[in-house]
Formats: C-alpha cells, sequence, structure tokens
C-alpha cells in the first residue's frame, strides 16, 4: 500500500467510499464525479501504479471479472457496459493506482473523446 495513494486509502478504508462488490483481489466503489448512471471504479486491493506497470495477469483478470460482475448486478449485461482502463497522463489517468472504469445506463459514443 501507498501511504498517500487515494485509492490505497479507500481499500485500507481511511476514506469512505461507497462500495458496490469486493473480493480477495479487488474493490470496487461508485465514482464521486459519475460520467454515466453507473460509473463504478474497480481498484485491485495491491499498490500497482497503471496497466503498463502491472505484471500480474491474475490480478488484472480479477478486475476485469469483478467490473463485469459490477455490472451484471446493476442489471446492464444485456443491454451493454463499457470499461475503461486509463494508462498514464495522456490517456486522462489522474490517480496512480490501477482502476478500472464501469460505465452504464446510458448510450455512450464511439470514439469516446
Amino acid at each position: 500500500m501507498s501511504e498517500t495513494c487515494l485509492f490505497c486509502r479507500i481499500v485500507a478504508g481511511e476514506i469512505p467510499a461507497q462500495i458496490v462488490a469486493q473480493n480477495d483481489q479487488c474493490i470496487a466503489f461508485r465514482d464521486v464525479a459519475p460520467q454515466a448512471p453507473l460509473h463504478v471504479l474497480v481498484v485491485p486491493r495491491a499498490h500497482v501504479a497503471s496497466l503498463s506497470a502491472g505484471e500480474d495477469a491474475a490480478m488484472i483478470g480479477a478486475v476485469a471479472m469483478l467490473a463485469a460482475q459490477v455490472a451484471r448486478d446493476a442489471g446492464y449485461a444485456e443491454r451493454g457496459f463499457r470499461t475503461v482502463v486509463n494508462d498514464g497522463p495522456d490517456a486522462g489517468q489522474t490517480v496512480s493506482h490501477l482502476h478500472m472504469h464501469v460505465l452504464a445506463g446510458r448510450p455512450l459514443a464511439w470514439p469516446p473523446g
């Protein structure tokens, strides 16, 4: 855990968050600035700065599987949902802790931005 990392502090329970799902490897919580009716972040419990810094395929898979579970549990599996991982500042990553956005509940245009 990184003592100054916002998401590590949420994982540790030091900062409150609306947790929607969790397992041994990751935790999912609502984004504080939602961009869709469903906007949840799924983060690994272990501090990993970014997708490109990740070397644990099982952990990255666990993040993706929990993201899919969040969408299913919220009722969006049939209509569809989007997962997004921003990697680095040019991609819009603002917190240096690997996280996957789960967005659903409205039409999502492509390209995204």
